[in-house]
């Protein structure tokens, strides 16, 4: 009987510790992230720097058809 509360404890605790390992971020899981933070960040800039030339090109655009208006008879 002694054996077997040995067993049950031992059991417990190993199952405890399990768990709370299982709670916790890897370094790789960590490494993956910052890594995959990365890729996104170096097409998400020129991404966004198009958008800002594509806006400049846009009030250009405008700026052009209003003088066009303007000089025309």
């Amino acid at each position: 009987m002694n054996r077997l509360k040995w067993g049950v404890w031992a059991f417990m605790a190993v199952a405890l510790v399990g768990l709370i390992g299982c709670n916790q971020d890897s370094p790789a899981g960590k490494a993956t992230e910052a890594a995959g933070q990365a890729a996104v960040d170096a097409i998400k800039m020129p991404i966004d720097k198009a958008r800002g030339v594509e806006g400049t090109l846009e009030k250009s655009a405008e700026h052009t058809a209003e003088k066009v208006k303007e000089a025309a008879p």
